[in-house]
């Protein structure tokens, strides 16, 4: 089914909401509604209608009314706030109608203006008697009274404001339904905006749920109870996610220590071959850093390197001077020395 304004799908039903004003250029266009009643007919055989409005144009709200009346599907009306003006004449379509114990229904007779001359002021007069008497009419049917009967009382120039139990009494409605409070002493027009806010947020919502269902998970979602169990599923999942995320950084911070700890032992193995180096004499003091370097970048072909480099010192010396830092000449090498010196005379 084509998405309209006003309709919220289910599974079995589907509700139309008439909030708002009746008009071309309001809220609630006839022909946008109709279209919804002829194709909300075509794929359930049962249609809600809810309304809060305090009216509009007449021509577009016999249109609804029309459209309402000559559906074949099993319509019920339910006025949530306000049903006033020509919005009551729609509640009348001779579907049943129920009334929130705190709504409001409202008649009077019709509104109109007109520029022109005489001929032209009468011949709208004439049209608004013509209304009139259709509107006459219609609640005649619903409520068993006579034309006569409803045009003196209601169609005098008076807006005329009924309670459910009044508009149940006097037969314009079938039944009253229980809804969320309201104060005792809201005006209409508040009446009116509290039901208007309800809807907003249930709109909202159903805005919500729409957007949720162009997501894979939610796609085959129609209720709450739908929607509550992905949303169930992906705490759960949500909850492995942060499980494995806190095991995650476990791991990572274990791998950094011993990331640190194999890059400390490799430095102090690179400093244990500079310092032998230098011991041995492989190398002069100016090379060290030069050595370093090379054993940082290529650490097997440096350490090559620097052992294909002849020692000048003896290894058993390097032992000999890190066991005892004091070590003085024995007589075989002070006479090995002398022996050196006159062979260089």
């Amino acid at each position: 089914m084509s998405k309209f304004f006003n309709i919220i799908a289910g599974k079995e039903s589907c509700l139309i909401l008439l909030y708002g004003a009746i008009g071309e250029f309001e809220e609630l266009k006839s022909g946008d509604i109709a279209r919804e009643i002829f194709e909300a007919e075509q794929l359930y055989s049962k249609i809600d209608v809810r309304i809060n409005s305090n009216g509009g144009d007449v021509d577009g709200g016999i249109a609804i009314f029309n459209a309402l009346r000559n559906s074949k599907a099993d319509i019920t009306i339910y006025i949530d706030g306000v049903a006033a003006s020509i919005a009551s004449v729609i509640a009348s379509c001779g579907k049943p109608v129920y009334m929130s114990k705190y709504a409001r229904w409202m008649i009077h007779g019709v509104t109109g203006g007109v520029w022109g001359n005489k001929e032209k002021i009468k011949s709208t007069l004439s049209e608004i008697e013509t209304i009139e008497n259709d509107l006459c009419d219609i609640y005649s049917k619903k409520t068993g009274l006579s034309v006569d009967q409803v045009r003196a009382t209601y169609f005098d120039g008076t807006d005329h404001w009924l309670k459910a139990d009044e508009a149940l009494k006097l037969g314009f409605i079938d039944g009253i339904y229980d809804a969320d409070p309201l104060p005792e002493e809201s005006t209409p027009d508040q009446v009116y905006q509290i039901f208007n806010n309800r809807y907003f947020n249930h709109k909202t919502t159903s805005i919500m749920y729409e957007n949720l269902k162009k997501r894979q998970r939610f796609a085959n979602c129609s209720t709450d109870t739908d929607f509550e169990k992905v949303i169930d599923e992906l705490e759960t999942e949500a909850g492995k996610v942060k499980g494995l995320e806190t095991e995650n950084e476990t791991l990572k911070n274990e791998n950094d220590a011993f990331k640190q700890k194999e890059a400390d032992t490799h430095k102090q193995e690179i400093e244990t071959i500079l310092q032998n180096a230098r011991k041995e004499e492989r190398f002069g003091e100016n090379e060290v850093e030069s050595y370093r370097t090379f054993l940082n970048k290529d650490f097997e072909a440096a350490k090559a390197a620097i052992e294909k480099r002849v020692p000048k010192k003896r290894v058993v010396q390097n032992i000999l001077d890190d066991h005892d830092p004091e070590h003085k000449e024995s007589a075989w090498e002070a006479r090995m020395k002398e022996i050196k010196q006159n062979l260089k005379k």
